[in-house]
């Protein structure tokens, strides 16, 4: 009899730890997030150091945001034309290309490929600098190394988010004119006077800008802190590499919800 209860016990005393856990880590987070910006100054006047990180983070992303935004351009316009063709409609497929792209899909896939490409490497190098005590011989020389590993990176990852998905969404909107322009034959002006009639600048684009801008901090914010808080351990590094992504991907679908419910409420 006593034995199902111990059982149980166990069990909310591990729900328990885990919950007070992940508040302390949550904290943690904020509180480094917070000294982040703090030591933002050295970086941004010696801006020699972001540019140099822009390279890694946006440079080096650029292959799979422009290979994916134009294969997910092509399937959406492919996609569109079999649906709307049912409606007599066909003519309305880049419309349809233009606003899957800018309000949800150039934003939230580019994300995703930024969080798994750019932010695993930023976490996995952080990590391993601590890992091999170059934090540490930073500190030593009297270096903070906040300012001069940590800040640098967040700031190319959050200048550089919003680029790609601008670009994301370009190469998008040219896949689905090549599939339904050029190959299907939906006549091209009606392609691009529709789309510009009904995608509005400050409705669509401004705000698939800020969503961008949104996801760049939270997922540059993610993988810096990550690396710093990882174990100086190879398991450790791994693990917060794998954390990095896990994390930025959710928290990337949960903001999204959000800010669509503000932006896109009165509509």
């Amino acid at each position: 009899m006593l034995k199902p209860i111990a059982r149980i016990i166990s069990v909310i005393q591990g729900i328990g730890h885990r919950v007070i856990e992940a508040v302390w880590r949550l904290g943690r987070a904020t509180r480094f997030f917070l000294l982040v910006l703090l030591k933002s100054g050295t970086s941004l006047r010696r801006f020699g150091l972001v540019i140099r990180e822009l390279y890694y983070t946006g440079v080096l992303s650029l292959i799979i945001i422009v290979v994916s935004g134009l294969f997910v351009g092509m399937v959406l316009g492919l996609q569109g034309y079999e649906t709307l063709q049912k409606y007599g409609s066909e003519t309305a497929v880049g419309t349809l290309v233009a606003l899957s792209l800018v309000r949800e899909l150039g934003p939230v896939v580019a994300a995703l490929l930024f969080a798994s490409r750019a932010g695993s490497a930023i976490t996995a190098e952080i990590g391993l600098m601590k890992a091999t005590e170059q934090l540490t011989a930073m500190g030593m020389m009297a270096v903070d190394p906040v300012a001069r590993v940590v800040a640098p990176r967040f700031w190319a990852g959050v200048i550089s988010m919003p680029l790609l998905a601008a670009i994301f969404s370009v190469m998008g909107v040219f896949g689905g004119y090549l599939v339904t322009v050029l190959f299907i034959g939906v006549d091209e002006g009606s392609f691009w006077s529709q789309m510009q009639s009904n995608v509005d600048f400050r409705i669509d684009i401004l705000n698939g800008f800020i969503k961008s801008c949104f996801f760049g901090v939270a997922v540059t914010a993610i993988a810096v802190f990550e690396g710093y808080d990882s174990p100086p351990t190879a398991e450790g590094v791994s693990g917060a590499t794998t954390r990095t992504v896990v994390t930025s991907s959710l928290v990337i679908l949960g903001l999204d919800f959000i800010l669509t419910a503000f932006m896109f409420r009165g509509l």
